[in-house]
């Protein structure tokens, strides 16, 4: 009572101008608030002389890996685990943190010893074997167990439905040649994997808040990587100027709106009917056209025999036509019994015309290679040739003699 008494009273004496918190003696203005040379986002590096008595409690938490029986992009079976597993046995062991590799249940477990003297370690401890089961390799999970590393294990599984379409998504996070994903790492800082339904990323806590939203805006398919990408390196070129520290920054972002071009449907036009103030004839019933064909006159008897008589008119019409479907299947095709075709007559001339333009070369070429050789003339040619043949014949006949 004393102390809200004081508080009331503080607010009775208080000017009009402050906005006076009734709070309490603890929500007074302290005097390193204002320091300029105090970082309050900076973490310190634990010194174990803050806890010697150690841990009262013994905590642990143990997660399962995978078996991959298929191949995988990052596949990270028990074999590799079993090999790297001294490695992060060692490092845990400077912090004062017991681990188990089970390979019969497929399980890690860390817990705390009466060595631990950092309470938080623990925390870092589970998010190492996290990564392991998420295939980190084992050197770059173990960078999680420093104060300025931390990790951040996104789900994107649950975030798409059709399995085609997440798949494309988590293609195009990565990129052709993975280049999208190394220039996203560059810019932020962090390191990140693609596994299965998860992304895990090591880094800043501002570069995994920026890791987290460029995920999540891709699989959504709100925003493309590329473009947070560029508004990366807009910011990182404001960051180099002092002068845009206090300013805002959007006037100098890029804004991308998401379009959805629709499709042009072709404009039908409805005729328009000539305007009538009577409304439309009224449709005949069923017994007005049972009235004109007669049929409302007939017994029962006759009307069933009749829907019965169509009945059997319909099934042999649609036997017929069945069975002209299936006989045309059996109808042998027309012999061509003619001579050949116009096409054949037109192939066989080429082939003619061909052979002779053929042979008429080949004469030329012989007359040219002759001509060359003996240097004559075609006169001299012509007429040695005419001298030649009454000799042969003289010598047939002398020989005959």
């Amino acid at each position: 009572m004393a102390s809200e008494d004081e508080a009331n009273a503080a607010a009775e004496d208080a000017p009009e101008g402050k906005n006076w918190r009734r709070k309490g003696k603890h929500d007074k203005p302290k005097p390193w608030d204002e320091d300029p040379n105090i970082d309050r986002w900076k973490v310190e590096k634990f010194d174990p002389s803050w806890n010697e008595g150690g841990m009262l409690e013994v905590s642990s938490f143990s997660t399962l890996f995978p078996q991959y029986r298929g191949k995988d992009i990052h596949p990270i079976p028990q074999k590799y685990l079993q090999e790297s597993w001294p490695i992060v046995k060692g490092a845990l062991k400077e912090f004062g943190i017991t681990c188990e590799l089970n390979l019969v249940e497929g399980s890690m477990t860390v817990s705390t010893t009466r060595k631990t003297r950092d309470p938080y370690i623990i925390i870092k401890a589970r998010d190492l074997i996290k990564l392991l089961s998420r295939s980190v390799p084992a050197p770059q999970a173990i960078k999680v167990l420093n104060d300025e590393m931390n990790c951040d294990i996104i789900k994107i599984g649950s975030l798409v439905r059709n399995k085609e379409r997440f798949v494309k998504r988590r293609e195009r996070l990565l990129g052709p040649n993975l280049s999208t994903l190394k220039a996203i790492e560059i810019l932020t800082g962090c390191y990140i994997l693609v596994q299965g339904n998860t992304v895990a990323a090591m880094g800043s806590f501002r570069g995994l808040k920026q890791v987290r939203r460029i995920v999540e805006d891709c699989i959504k398919n709100v925003k493309h990587p590329v473009y947070h990408i560029k508004e990366l390196l807009i910011k990182r070129e404001l960051a180099k100027n002092p002068a845009l520290a206090t300013e805002s920054w959007d006037r100098f972002l890029p804004n991308f709106k998401k379009k959805n071009v629709k499709q042009k449907k072709p404009h039908q036009t409805k005729e328009k009917k000539p305007y009538t103030p009577f409304p439309p004839p009224q449709q005949p019933s069923k017994i007005d056209i049972e009235l004109e064909t007669g049929e409302y006159f007939l017994s029962d008897k006759k009307k069933s025999a009749k829907k019965w008589q169509e009945k059997l008119e319909k099934q042999a019409g649609k036997s017929e036509e069945n069975k002209r479907k299936r006989e045309a299947a059996f109808v042998p095709p027309k012999e061509d019994i003619a001579g050949p075709s116009e096409s054949d007559k037109a192939t066989a001339g080429n082939n003619e015309i061909a052979d002779i333009a053929k042979s008429l070369k080949k004469k030329a070429k012989d007359f040219r290679k002759n001509e060359a050789q003996g240097n004559v003339r075609v006169e001299s040619y012509l007429a040695s040739g005419e001298e030649s043949l009454p000799k042969k014949k003289k010598h047939k006949s002398t020989k005959s003699e």
